[in-house]
């Protein structure tokens, strides 16, 4: 069975035509990605390694699952297993797409790894897989993607591009347990608002989504024990809607943004702004009644539901 195949489809979908990447979707919510995708009639390149949930092992499994099922509904996909936090498999999936399909318009960083540990705990090479895989498994794709969005528009030709990373509550609010996760996150959202900043000039709108969602990643955080009806509400398909949107052309006048999104809730998260302010001192022993001052005024940090901490 030919991975082009687009028999079966009929309306033009909101994503008709649009050649696009899913990093990490062989599973969960990239895997929500990639087929609401293809049914908005875009063109999937499926990328997963397949490995384990600490980042272990690699099959072709379940990237060619995901084809497969978006075949089986009249889509096109073409699958991919490279490893995206390596440069060389970053510029491979960007180079498939665009020999495959010719082109490419869409880039959504999705893949990802958990090694939760506390921090007194944490070995080096747990804080290093989830910084390479998240942080530099975001910067890889978006920049050889973005190297050709550039030559196109120095070209002369036109970009209705997009790049759509995946950050987290545990990056923008905070969660015990995960500083290298956290910060990768965090990272990743601060990379979106300056890439944006970076590529309007070509074309390419940037923005990231922090999803909160049932997978095989969040099951051991408390998640797995929810109820029927909750997980229901929890589940990685109420992601894909905003990802898609924002793959789409109807969303050229949103960039550098971070929508939060759980369930059924659907928020933009606003980042750091500054605060209360009052005239500093070259005396530090002076310092600690402007800190009270500040502190009393200052709005607490954020929960990992992104209000206020009590």
């Amino acid at each position: 069975m030919s991975s082009q195949t687009s028999a079966g489809r009929n309306a033009a979908g909101l994503c008709e035509g649009r050649i696009c990447i899913v990093t990490g979707a062989g599973r969960g919510i990239g895997r929500e990605h990639a087929i609401m995708l293809a049914a908005e009639g875009a063109k999937v390149v499926v990328n997963d390694l397949g490995g384990a949930m600490d980042g272990s092992g690699t099959s072709a499994g379940p990237a060619q699952d995901v084809v497969d099922e978006i075949i089986a509904a009249g889509g096109q996909a073409i699958a991919n297993t490279d490893d995206i936090s390596e440069w060389s498999g970053a510029e491979r999936i960007v180079n498939q797409a665009i020999d495959t399909f010719g082109g490419l318009d869409v880039l959504i960083n999705n893949a990802g790894i958990l090694r939760d540990r506390m921090l007194t705990n944490m070995s080096e090479a747990e804080w290093d897989a989830v910084i390479k895989v998240h942080l530099k498994g975001t910067a890889g794709p978006s920049h050889f993607a973005a190297a050709y969005w550039r030559d196109r528009s120095k070209a002369g030709e036109t970009n209705t591009a997009r790049i759509i990373n995946t950050t987290s509550p545990s990056g923008i609010y905070g969660n015990i347990g995960q500083t290298n996760y956290g910060a990768a996150k965090g990272g990743i959202a601060s990379f979106t608002i300056i890439a944006a900043d970076e590529l309007a000039r070509y074309g390419v709108t940037v923005n990231a989504v922090a999803p909160a969602a049932l997978t095989r990643l969040t099951e051991n955080l408390g998640m797995g024990s929810a109820s029927d009806e909750a997980k229901e509400a929890m589940g990685p398909k109420w992601i894909a809607p905003i990802v898609v949107w924002l793959a789409s052309t109807e969303s050229s006048d949103v960039t550098g943004r971070v929508f939060d999104v759980r369930g059924t809730l659907l928020a933009v998260s606003e980042g750091w702004h500054q605060g209360p302010k009052v005239e500093g001192t070259l005396d530090p022993s002076s310092v600690g009644p402007l800190v009270e001052e500040l502190m009393g005024k200052a709005r607490p940090n954020a929960d990992m539901l992104g209000i206020d901490r009590k």
